[in-house]
């Protein structure tokens, strides 16, 4: 920890001499400003993912072998270090080239979208990205509902509308309803990987056979659950009407 120390609050850059083990000067490197940001900006997404949002600054800058007003330096507020976290491990992690993918007619549906959601799980749905999400879900914080319209909303109706053009099917109007139908598919995917990392379950199956597995489930059921979805839009213009 005390090495951690001084490699973090050092107060100025280049190395400098420290007594070693056998009284032999050893050299301490000092982070630049930059660098020593980033390492702490890491440590705090560590950090958050296993012990929550509500965590005290006070204990993660122990964590990370600095005084809490080195931290502050940083990061002046705690809000502030939350949206770097945002940023940094919910946001950042998630390709916007995937979009174009799923958008390319020239594959067929069904590889594109298991070819997305095995990238995705592997490369999001982490243990780390997972338990954030769920302690942001729980603080009531902003992380999930902003992230699920910057990126998931989009993302189900990009889903929604190939699977529709591919299979030549009306869809709804109701936006509401097709992220459902979006949600079929996004949900199964990603309550797979709540059961692998949070819950400690579906450890003993490959992943990639199992995300097919719900990719294909989601392409053969998808006109019926289409139809139903425009009789439920029906339903509520009749209702309005009468």
């Amino acid at each position: 920890m005390r090495a951690r120390s001084e490699l973090l609050s050092g107060k100025s850059q280049g190395p400098t001499k420290a007594k070693g083990a056998r009284g032999k000067a050893a050299v301490v490197t000092r982070l630049p400003p930059a660098e020593r940001r980033a390492k702490i900006l890491d440590r705090a997404t560590d950090f958050f993912a296993e012990y929550g949002l509500t965590a005290q600054t006070r204990a993660l800058a122990a964590s990370c072998g600095v005084a809490q007003r080195l931290l502050y330096r940083y990061f002046p507020s705690k809000s502030q270090l939350l949206d770097e976290v945002y940023q940094e491990a919910i946001v950042a992690p998630f390709k916007a080239v995937w979009m174009i993918q799923l958008k390319d007619r020239s594959r067929p549906l069904d590889q594109r979208l298991i070819d997305f959601y095995q990238n995705y799980f592997s490369t999001v749905l982490t243990r780390k990205w997972l338990r954030l999400f769920l302690y942001a879900s729980l603080a009531e914080a902003r992380m999930a509902p902003d992230y699920n319209a910057a990126i998931v909303h989009q993302l189900m109706e990009t889903i929604v509308v190939e699977t529709a053009h591919a299979q030549g099917i009306e869809l709804p109007r109701d936006q509401r309803l097709i992220h459902e139908l979006g949600w079929a598919l996004h949900g199964a995917v990603s309550h797979f990987a709540i059961r692998r990392h949070v819950y400690g379950a579906s450890r003993e199956v490959f992943p990639d056979a199992i995300v097919a597995l719900h990719v294909r489930q989601f392409v053969t059921g998808f006109s019926a659950m289409a139809a139903e979805a425009r009789a439920v839009e029906a339903d509520a213009v009749s209702r309005r009407r009468s």
